[in-house]
């Protein structure tokens, strides 16, 4: 099979086309995919540049989404057959099991049924960023899709065009709340209406905590995600009403000061969708699998789409790298293999 090796960090050109024995289920509760697209998302071009998040990780396959049909089964798999389409996010943080390549092994208990209304393509950029959403505002923000909840919450989404950010407002819409979202550019900012945001913000052209205030007449807003990194964490806090939740995808600042934050009583949440992978946690991985059951529904009842910018051949995968790292894409990247 084709597979995207990495063999050292570096930048996009470490990653080499290479061929590869087609493995086979090694447990009997494994899958054999054959992939039809695998997502690009920044932490494969963090892992590329930085280095890989396994011990010995080296030479690594890279790629945590993937999406494709089920080609093998173990003889204890109960839940799919040979035939099946499944998305599933699983690898890719060092060693063979990442999804740039033409197959992957799953488990059957982390690989979902394919909705029904994506392609494979809007399927494989889809996992890592609705898991990490909704794990960042329904388990860390306690947003809640429950329609008895007559509170409206106010959220601003950063970002809002950028893959997290895409489903994020999604996520808060479908929880009631009212949604605003930073962008930049009158393109980004359709997007983000189109997808449900009540205002959107310019970041170029406005002031963060001006706008904010003055769509929240001088509240602040009851939850932010940032999915941008300790600068925008910074400039958040001032817009953010008291006892409200601030959420961050990303590593604050060493030098962060958190006066404010307790002077406003904020919560604040930290969001690494990628713990059950690095710490073994079954219960987690599990909660994630119906992270994904649950999408697919809204996904298939109409209610939740997800935003394909661009898709790049295999081979090419340097190019869609180059790009990610450029930031200035509207939702995902995706590799295809055919």
């Amino acid at each position: 099979m084709k597979v995207i090796e990495m063999r050292e960090t570096g930048g996009p050109s470490v990653l080499t086309l290479t061929e590869r024995a087609t493995p086979a289920p090694a447990t009997p509760t494994e899958l054999l995919v054959r992939l039809r697209a695998a997502g690009v998302n920044p932490v494969d071009a963090k892992i590329r540049a930085r280095g890989v998040m396994a011990p010995d990780g080296l030479p690594a396959v890279l790629g945590c989404d993937g999406a494709g049909v089920v080609e093998a089964v173990g003889d204890q798999v109960s839940r799919f057959r040979p035939g099946d389409p499944v998305w599933f996010c699983h690898g890719g943080l060092g060693g063979p099991a990442g999804n740039y390549a033409e197959y992957a092994l799953v488990d059957e208990a982390i690989a979902q049924p394919k909705p029904r209304n994506l392609d494979f393509v809007q399927a494989a950029a889809a996992p890592l960023v609705l898991i990490a959403a909704w794990e960042a505002l329904y388990d860390r923000a306690g947003l809640t899709a429950d329609k008895t909840v007559k509170t409206v919450k106010t959220v601003l989404v950063h970002a809002g065009a950028g893959g997290v950010g895409h489903v994020a407002i999604q996520l808060a819409r479908l929880a009631g709340a009212k949604v605003c979202t930073t962008v930049s550019g009158p393109r980004k900012a359709e997007l983000a209406r189109s997808l449900g945001a009540d205002r959107t913000i310019d970041y170029k052209q406005e002031d963060l905590v001006e706008a904010v205030m003055d769509w929240t007449g001088g509240r602040g807003v009851d939850v932010a995600l940032d999915t941008v990194g300790p600068e925008v964490l910074a400039r958040t806090i001032p817009a953010m009403a008291h006892y409200g939740d601030l959420v961050t995808i990303l590593q604050p600042a060493p030098d962060q000061d958190w006066k404010e934050v307790r002077n406003r009583n904020l919560r604040i949440g930290f969001e690494l969708m990628l713990t059950p992978l690095l710490r073994e946690l079954p219960e987690a991985r599990a909660h994630q699998g119906e992270i994904l059951r649950r999408c697919a529904q809204w996904i298939d009842d109409g209610e939740l789409r997800i935003q394909v910018s661009e898709t790049f051949p295999l081979a090419e995968v340097a190019e869609a790298h180059r790009r990610i790292e450029e930031g200035h894409t509207q939702g995902k990247l995706v590799l295809t293999m055919d």
